[in-house]
């Protein structure tokens, strides 16, 4: 068992916003919550977060994790950050593992190669990696295979800039940390307490400093918006490969969004510009069109999503489908081969097997008998300005076009409503209610009136 320290990121302001920065979502998600699903991957006995800027949203962001929190109160760099753990971890031996809360990409295995070369002898061990374009990382010097030590970019030399292997920002300690982090020193260009200068004083006490090659991708760090776009892009090109492994279609692919809490089953088929959120779960042989959204919905095998439509917490069962341009809000269920089509919207309502509504029509607060048949531009009126009542509508029955139906109201088995009606009382089995004016025609009426105006 490990301890583990995460480093909650400061403000970040370049990314010109109030929230802070390690809370800035990747897929649906806090930043800081990958840094600490990574440490969690490998059975900590404690995590701890440090939290400085914004520590109440942050604690808040990850109320759900297993975490503990030191609070920094001066933000006076990253080796007084992780000082502030030490009465958390109280004589834990070590090893203790160190990551920033704004490097998302980093993995549990490469994690767990810092704790290893720990535990094989090592008084330290960093993560580092060779970049294309190092700038703004601190450069690794060493001799042969010893690290002797790492050199911010703002105190370093032209020649030292060259260097193209950096700190990751990902460490392993021994039981001899919180010693060492006494000593270190504020002497350089920001006035603050690197986490970096312990390399050089594990190496004055005799101790050996391992570096551990991790891959280039996994230090991405983020700072800015710019940075924040890169990442999330790499972690959703690695979801859509996962999933395209696992047999699901994806068309155009990379115009697909969707996010780790999102299930898929094999032979699903994404259509361009589809987006998958939160808790969404997708059976087998079901079909997602063009541009559909799908927020914590569900669809059972064989349901289809059409082009344009929008569903947030809504339940599909096999053969239903919904759309194209249908809303299907929270509640909303169809049950086997119902229809909803387009610009239909459904809330809290449940439409039982084979009920189909094609066009244009409101479905709120109701449930919906098997076989029913909804007709364009049917509306149930279930708000009267201070509560919301049900309707109900029977198996086999028949809403004509342009109806509505005035909640609390129940239409029967089998009964019609005709075309126009406004329905305000119970509409018994079987009978056909028609609640309209009727028609007059008054003949010759429009030629008089054209020779009065003319």
């Amino acid at each position: 068992m490990h301890a583990h320290v995460i480093l909650a990121a400061g403000q970040g302001t370049r990314m010109k916003s109030r929230l802070p920065k390690v809370l800035h979502p990747l897929l649906g998600k806090p930043m800081l919550a990958y840094a600490v699903e990574a440490a969690l991957a490998l059975d900590p006995k404690r995590l701890i977060v440090v939290v400085g800027h914004g520590a109440e949203a942050v604690k808040e962001a990850l109320r759900d994790y297993p975490v503990a929190f030191a609070q920094q109160k001066e933000q006076l760099g990253t080796a007084h950050a992780l000082l502030q753990a030490e009465p958390l971890l109280g004589d834990f031996p070590g090893p203790v593992l160190v990551t920033q809360g704004d490097t998302p990409l980093l993995r549990p295995e490469t994690l767990g190669a810092l704790l290893k070369g720990v535990r094989e002898g090592a008084g330290m061990a960093l993560l580092t990696v060779e970049l294309e374009d190092p700038t703004g990382y601190g450069r690794i010097l060493r001799e042969g295979e010893e690290v002797l030590g790492n050199v911010e970019e703002k105190d370093a030399s032209p020649e030292v800039r060259a260097i193209r292997e950096v700190n990751a920002g990902a460490y392993a300690f021994d039981g001899f940390l919180f010693q060492a982090l006494k000593e270190v020193g504020n002497q350089n260009a920001q006035g603050e307490y690197y986490l970096p200068d312990l390399i050089a004083i594990y190496r004055a006490h005799g101790r050996r400093v391992a570096a551990v090659r991790g891959v280039a991708e996994e230090a991405l760090g983020v700072n800015t918006r710019e940075e924040l776009a890169r990442v999330e892009g790499i972690l959703l090109a690695q979801l859509r490969s996962v999933w395209m492994r696992r047999g699901v279609r994806m068309v155009l692919p990379e115009s697909i969004y969707l996010e780790p809490s999102v299930e898929l089953a094999p032979d699903v088929t994404l259509w361009p510009g589809v987006v998958l959120k939160g808790r969404t779960r997708i059976g087998e042989g079901c079909e997602v069109g063009p541009y559909a959204v799908l927020e914590d919905t569900v669809l059972e095998p064989g349901a289809r999503v059409l082009a344009h439509t929008v569903a947030q917490g809504a339940h599909l069962h096999p053969g239903a489908d919904a759309g194209p341009f249908a809303r299907l809000r929270p509640g909303a269920v169809l049950m086997e081969e119902a229809h909803v089509g387009n610009f239909v919207e459904v809330k809290k309502s449940v439409l039982h097997k084979g009920v189909k509504a094609g066009h244009l029509a409101y479905l709120g607060d109701a449930e919906v008998g098997e076989g029913a048949n909804i007709g364009a531009g049917v509306i149930t009126a279930n708000y009267d300005g201070k509560r919301k009542h049900r309707t109900e509508i029977g198996k086999g029955a028949f809403i004509g076009s342009n109806s509505v139906l005035v909640a609390p109201v129940k239409v029967g088995d089998h009964a019609l409503v005709g075309a126009g009606s406004v329905i305000t009382h119970e509409v018994p089995s079987e009978a056909l209610a028609v609640a309209r004016s009727r028609q007059r025609n008054l003949e010759g009426y429009a030629r008089k009136k054209l020779l009065e105006e003319g």
